[in-house]
């Protein structure tokens, strides 16, 4: 990198605050600013790798060095912005429909659009705006005088919880989440690569966990085999999600109503009284995911299920999981003879995998 002089470094300090300015406008609730040093997070990632607790995700063996390193994966990049985007909607009688077992728990990030779509436009509206900028700093213009940038959103081998606290968003919490004083952990983050030296904000250096272990006592699976540290294998987010195969029949029981994904540990998180609803409608509910069903959502045939879950994240589990997560969730509903006609309809389903759950779920109603 070439050399800059006070004038340039003043105005990339300006830029940098300008860039949190135009981030409000495209729906960004807060931005944080970062060198490509991770710190110890790379060292921890390897360590949880090494412990086995990434399960079948063996996606993020891959690249770990483009992961750990963002220069690796995006050559020139000299700052990476963060940005958080809220997305708990607005009242879904959340805590009741877990108390509902003849309804249908769905993560709250996953009841309305597709995030990875809407954080990823903003994010590419807010670079043509930064480019925009730069034209009017002829000092910066000149010292580079093509911006380079690519967007990320959970969408390639990005470390964004730790490049989030390195820029100062918040510390990463007991239950592995990225926890900001002022909103909780209910939101979406988003990466901007950039090839501009930008000062980084100071780290978030202090845990505000303290004693509270609400998220460790919540787990319905025991996930959490230490403080920060998630055995992904027993996690329902995992079991209902990422594993494609059979759930093991011990975890089943402790799942509940939940069929893709869980909250539970951001449900009790004390932080989370902080969280505002957000304003994107985009991550309101649709078809009624917030409160359906089980037997509802069992009906699905295929063409329903991808009509439904057009433009949501919830596609990503694929039709024959999601009659999976359905058939040990009704398995754990009262037996009503709604719910034993549902199960007996799929008895002899043409998948294998649906049959053996479905056959769990009936034993559990002593048929």
């Amino acid at each position: 990198m070439i050399p800059l002089d006070s004038q340039q470094q003043a105005c990339l300090a300006d830029l940098a605050q300008q860039i949190k300015d135009l981030a409000k406008d495209y729906g960004f609730a807060a931005t944080g600013i970062s060198s490509v040093d991770l710190g110890e997070h790379p060292a921890y990632l390897k360590k949880w790798l090494d412990a086995g607790y990434e399960g079948e995700m063996q996606w993020m063996h891959r690249h770990l060095d483009k992961r750990c390193d963002p220069a690796e994966l995006e050559p020139g990049t000299l700052a990476v912005v963060t940005l958080r985007m809220d997305y708990l909607p607005p009242e879904t009688e959340t805590v009741k429909i877990l108390g509902k077992p003849e309804k249908a728990y769905i993560s709250r990030y996953a009841v309305g659009r597709d995030y990875h779509k809407l954080v990823r436009k903003r994010l590419a509206q807010l670079a043509k705006a930064l480019n925009q900028r730069l034209d009017a700093l002829p000092e910066l213009r000149e010292a580079f005088p093509e911006l380079k940038s690519r967007a990320f959103t959970d969408s390639a081998p990005v470390l964004e919880r730790a490049l989030a606290q390195q820029g100062g968003l918040g510390w990463i919490g007991k239950n592995c989440m990225l926890i900001t004083p002022k909103a909780g952990s209910w939101f979406f983050l988003g990466e901007l690569y950039l090839n501009l030296p930008l000062p980084p904000d100071p780290a978030f250096g202090r845990d505000h966990c303290g004693q509270c272990s609400a998220c460790h006592s919540a787990c319905p699976t025991d996930a959490f085999v230490a403080d920060g540290v998630l055995d992904a294998t027993r996690c329902i987010s995992y079991l209902t999600i990422e594993l494609k195969g059979s759930i093991p029949e011990e975890l089943r029981p402790l799942m509940g109503n939940r069929i893709f994904g869980c909250d539970d540990c951001q449900l009790v998180c004390p932080w989370n009284r902080f969280a505002k609803p957000t304003a994107e409608k985009d991550f309101h509910p649709r078809h009624q995911l917030d409160s359906a069903d089980l037997v509802d959502l069992f009906a699905w045939d295929e063409t329903t299920f991808l009509k439904n879950t057009e433009g949501s994240t919830i596609r990503r589990t694929g039709y024959i999981s999601w009659l999976r997560n359905l058939a040990v969730a009704l398995g754990n509903a009262p037996g009503s003879t709604e719910v034993i006609q549902a199960l007996q309809a799929r008895a002899d389903h043409p998948e294998a995998l649906v049959r053996e759950h479905v056959s769990w779920a009936l034993k559990q109603h002593r048929l």
